[in-house]
């Protein structure tokens, strides 16, 4: 029997019952990133599965991982937090999925979600059944349309933003160097950490949508030998598993990767370029329970 499209699509699924052991593992809670890279090592996959970038720039596996969590908590297996971290519910913690019970999950959900967009046809209920047929299409979000404001600044520009981020974020003495030649040192600036204890920093940007790789983030070590204690690499792109191991490797000087969606998470955090907004969505859960 042929499977359905739904079926064919769905890629994301495999990772519904190692998410939940990676959580565990993590102690209950974790970030995206602790998540995803528990979920890597655990399944060993390989450095090249996980630097494969759908068209907008994120990487695919990162995604899967990312609509498994929309799912398991639709479940109630995990929590959906609001302030970025991922944790498991007193129900997620306790329970086990094997590939069979995940994908009995998954068509149970899409049935509900396909229902749902009979009767009620939410932008929200529409996201859900669209991802059920191709997961690894990203949704417009504003976090997209601030990405694409990003990719068009100019290079002067961005380089003035990161300057602008790093004043928010309690640096002093932020310059903007900009000098081609300079081995990639884009500026930069001071960190205080008390009266007595302070960091010299240099940064780098790079406003591009692929990944920055090992030998880029070895170059920028390099230009940076001797001339400050740590290093800043922000770009509008992402990180390669092995750019990210190479930023903290022992016994060289540290270097922080801030990329695409940490870069929006700052602008979230300082307020930059974003302004807040609350909205609500009914729950009809609640309703129904004063129905009978």
């Amino acid at each position: 029997m042929a499977k359905s499209k739904n079926e064919e699509g769905a890629q994301f699924v495999k990772y519904f019952g190692p998410l939940l052991d990676a959580l565990r593992k993590l102690g209950g809670s974790g970030t995206p990133n602790e998540v995803v890279e528990q979920v890597a090592k655990d399944l060993t996959v390989s450095d090249e599965i996980q630097n494969e970038l759908l068209p907008s720039g994120e990487p695919r596996f990162k995604n899967q991982v990312a609509w498994s969590r929309f799912y398991l908590v639709r479940e109630g297996l995990l929590d959906s937090s609001k302030r970025g971290v991922w944790s498991l519910t007193e129900r997620g913690r306790t329970t086990t999925l094997t590939d069979t019970q995940s994908r009995d999950l998954f068509l149970r959900l899409v049935r509900v979600f396909q229902e749902q967009r009979k009767t009620k046809g939410k932008p929200q209920e529409r996201v859900a059944d669209e991802l059920a047929e191709d997961p690894g299409a990203p949704s417009r979000s504003y976090r997209e349309e601030v990405l694409e404001l990003l990719m068009k600044l100019p290079p002067a520009g961005f380089e003035r933003l990161a300057q602008r981020l790093l004043r928010e974020s309690g640096f002093t003495q932020v310059v903007v160097t900009g000098q081609s030649g300079d081995g990639g040192i884009d500026g930069h600036g001071t960190l205080q950490i008390n009266p007595l204890v302070s960091f010299r920093v240099l940064f780098q940007c790079k406003r591009y949508a692929k990944s920055v790789s090992p030998s880029q983030v070895r170059d920028f070590r390099g230009a940076m030998a001797g001339r400050a204690d740590k290093g800043i690499i922000l770009t509008t792109g992402t990180f390669t598993s092995e750019a990210r191991r190479e930023a903290s490797r022992d016994g060289v000087p540290p270097i922080e990767l801030i990329d695409g969606e940490k870069l929006i998470d700052m602008l979230e955090t300082l307020e930059l370029g974003l302004t807040p907004a609350k909205t609500y969505q009914v729950n009809q859960v609640f309703f129904r329970e004063f129905q009978a």
